[in-house]
C-alpha cells in the first residue's frame, strides 16, 4: 500500500514537474507526460484507498509530499523560489499529515 502511495507521489511530481516545463503547454511535447503522468497518479492514488489506506491519509500524504518535492525540485530544475518561510510551511504541512497519521493510527 505504501509503495503504491509513493509511486503515484513520485509520478504526481513528475507530471507536475513536466507542466511546469511546458511553459504554459506552449512546448507541446510536455502535454503528453503531463496528462499520462496524472492519470497515472490518480489511478495510483486509487489503488492506494482500494488496498485499504484510509482517504485521509492517502490524500494528506500524497499532497503534503508533493508539495514539498515539487518545490525543492522545482528550485533547482526552474530556478524557483524557495525562501525559509517556504521551508517553514513545508515543515508546517508535513507537521499536519503526520499528526493526521498519528491520530488516525490510535482507534
Amino acid at each position: 500500500m505504501w509503495v503504491v502511495l509513493s509511486l503515484a507521489i513520485g509520478v504526481e511530481v513528475f507530471a507536475t514537474l513536466a507542466l511546469r516545463a511546458s511553459d504554459g503547454f506552449r512546448k507541446k511535447v510536455w502535454i503528453v507526460p503531463v496528462v499520462v503522468g496524472y492519470l497515472a497518479s490518480f489511478y495510483l492514488l486509487w489503488l492506494t484507498l482500494s488496498l485499504g489506506m484510509r482517504v485521509g491519509i492517502a490524500y494528506g500524504v500524497w499532497t503534503a509530499c508533493g508539495v514539498a518535492l515539487v518545490a525543492v525540485f522545482a528550485r533547482y530544475l526552474f530556478g524557483d523560489p524557495l525562501t525559509g518561510k517556504m521551508l517553514i510551511g513545508i515543515a508546517l504541512v508535513i507537521g499536519g499529515v503526520l499528526t493526521i497519521e498519528l491520530a488516525g493510527a490510535v482507534h
